[in-house]
């Protein structure tokens, strides 16, 4: 196991800042979330900045259309086990991390693009069950995957979730729009509703799932009432057809984007996201606010 001097870092950690490289590291990044409420071991399968949508609120920058490269699992390995160590024993910390958050929280998937692109998922879901295990890590701490679920009907994706829910694992599933238009705008996907919707249910049967929302308005313009109420619609849907979803992850604008829509992009006001999250708790979903 190589040793990183991460303690050498004197910039702390916090939520506007989710910086891929702030370790040292190809795969492994820390970040404090404020959905999750403490450090999240962030796993980036999409080094490269590829990912097979391009969402205008994105953060990630020179993004490009594509999959995930080839992962060297050997050296993922060497990197969790590596990071995990200088949590638990060195003094990141305590020179990294706001005294509020110094936790972990969880070990998520997510990085610089889809990661269910990996050809390599259900061994990288494996690989960090076997860390979990050595390092002694609680059961509950759990294992979040983010994903724009384009892609759980591959075999391998399936594979890898199924595997996730034996670890406490949750899936975070982007649903911005339920409108051909809307994801379009928002995510430049023409993935139709009904495969999204095959997926998600999908997604729900293998692993606890929760859908994830970004709010934001374009061109001084929050989501058309069309908009707001074809997502409900669509909510009451789910409900009717007992899909589990466990609830909604809502939240707003917390880092710019990196994309060329940027300077179109603003915060709603917290009126409208307290509103909208009434009439979305009103259907019986539990929600999670972070505006």
């Amino acid at each position: 196991m190589r040793i990183v001097a991460l303690e050498h870092a004197s910039k702390l950690l916090n939520i506007a800042d989710h910086s891929r490289d702030s370790a040292g590291m190809t795969y492994i990044y820390p970040v404090v979330s404020r959905r999750a409420g403490g450090v999240s071991v962030g796993v980036n399968l999409n080094p490269n900045n590829a990912c097979n949508w391009r969402c205008v609120y994105c953060q990630v920058p020179e993004l490009k259309r594509g999959t995930a490269p080839v992962i060297d699992l050997t050296q993922l390995d060497d990197e969790l086990r590596t990071f995990l160590h200088e949590i638990q024993y060195g003094s990141f910390m305590q020179t990294q991390v706001p005294l509020d958050a110094r936790r972990i929280n969880d070990i998520a998937l997510s990085g610089n693009g889809e990661p269910t692109s990996a050809g390599e998922f259900a061994q990288v879901i494996e690989l960090i069950a076997r860390v979990k295990r050595d390092f002694e890590l609680a059961r509950q701490l759990k294992l979040v995957l983010i994903t724009n679920g384009s892609l759980v009907d591959r075999p391998g994706v399936q594979a890898g979730l199924r595997r996730m829910a034996e670890l406490n694992g949750e899936i975070w599933f982007k649903l911005d729009s339920v409108t051909r238009e809307g994801r379009q705008r928002i995510n430049n996907t023409r993935m139709s509703l009904k495969r999204m919707r095959e997926n998600l249910q999908l997604a729900a049967s293998s692993c606890p799932t929760w859908l994830q929302t970004c709010v934001f308005q374009i061109d001084d313009e929050p989501p058309a009432s069309a908009e707001s109420a074809a997502y409900l619609k669509f909510l009451e849907g789910l409900l009717r057809e007992g899909v589990p979803i466990k609830g909604i992850l809502l939240y707003g604008l917390a880092r710019p984007s990196m994309q060329p829509e940027a300077p179109r992009l603003t915060k709603v006001s917290q009126v409208w996201m307290d509103t909208f999250c009434a009439k979305i708790q009103s259907l019986g979903l539990a929600v999670k606010l972070n505006p």
